[in-house]
């Protein structure tokens, strides 16, 4: 939560945002983040009026941005507005609701909303569950380091999920947990991921795993970039939703894939074939290779490498040189 706050239920964090009863009229998220938007998207679609205020210029930071532009041009529509670049300066309890006052070139200087979440982030509780007692290392984040084979400083006790930092992910708890259990009983395993995806369940979804972009240039990686639009999809077409698109990026010396991305229903599923190829270190011809099934929307990923290569038929996407 955000310092100073009033002590009013109305003002929830993203767990006090799952109690919809009683649903309100006018909701504020603060913190354009995944689980701030996710939320918004629940909201907004139970028929609330979503406001959502983000401290920085984009909502998603660190998401690469042209995996946000069909997301916004969805959401602008449905939201009652989006402050980015916006500072929430204070909030007052009132009868009519939170009184809610901001700072922003196109912000209103004040607010009121029959609900806030708070959505700035979460934080891990290594520091609330008196691990130090046992001898066990917690930082001040509250996050207890862990090795390849999940165990901490005290080798018999091991650490895994969000207090074991990294991404805070569920799936990346359970292949965690595979490893803590297994090395407990003797096994040689460890935690040995290329990859991680993320995925963000709003609507559009928004899904990614390996190098983005943003990554890729601030790394200095050379890599080629290959998208298939939704639009040329028949799957995407009979849906009504062709707002996406299939992003894959490729090492420019072997062809392999680096990672990808994919705006759009059912994103978070198709992705996991993107993370398999980098798992596997496939390059772009084993993905174009591989007969999908038609018409279904996880052949755009087949397409991308395909538009890559400069086989695609479905569409003229001239390779680029």
């Amino acid at each position: 939560m955000l310092p100073g706050l009033p002590d009013d239920p109305r003002i929830v964090d993203s767990t006090g945002a799952l109690e919809l009863v009683p649903l309100p009229k006018r909701l504020l998220v603060v913190g354009g983040g995944i689980i701030g938007l996710e939320m918004a998207c629940v909201y907004s679609a139970l028929g609330t009026d979503v406001s959502v205020v983000e401290l920085t210029d984009s909502l998603m930071p660190g998401t690469d941005p042209d995996l946000l532009r069909p997301f916004l041009k969805i959401v602008k529509k449905r939201y009652e507005a989006i402050m980015v670049s916006t500072r929430v300066t204070g909030m007052r309890a009132t009868v009519p609701g939170i009184e809610v006052s901001f700072e922003g070139d196109k912000a209103p200087s004040v607010g009121v909303y029959d609900r806030v979440l708070v959505a700035v982030g979460r934080k891990a509780s290594g520091g609330l569950i008196d691990a130090d007692k046992a001898g066990v290392n917690v930082d001040a984040h509250g996050i207890i380091a862990a090795d390849k084979q999940m165990r901490t400083n005290v080798p018999h006790i091991f650490a895994i999920g969000d207090l074991a930092g990294g991404p805070m992910l569920a799936h990346k708890a359970t292949h965690e947990a595979k490893v803590a259990a297994e090395v407990a009983a003797g096994e040689k395993s460890y935690f040995d991921a290329r990859t991680i995806p993320s995925v963000a369940y709003t609507d559009p979804e928004i899904a990614w795993v390996g190098l983005t972009e943003l990554e890729a240039k601030a790394q200095g990686v050379e890599y080629e970039k290959a998208q298939f639009p939704w639009a040329a999809s028949g799957r995407a077409l009979a849906l009504g939703r062709s707002e996406g698109f299939t992003k894959l990026l490729f090492d420019k010396q072997t062809k392999r894939v680096l990672g990808g991305a994919i705006v759009g229903p059912n994103a978070g599923d198709l992705v996991a074939e993107i993370g398999l190829a980098i798992e596997m270190g496939a390059d772009a011809a084993d993905v174009s290779l591989t007969i999908h099934p038609h018409p279904t929307l996880s052949e755009t990923v087949a397409m991308a490498a395909e538009a890559f290569e400069g086989t695609l038929t479905d569409l003229y996407i001239p390779k680029r040189r």
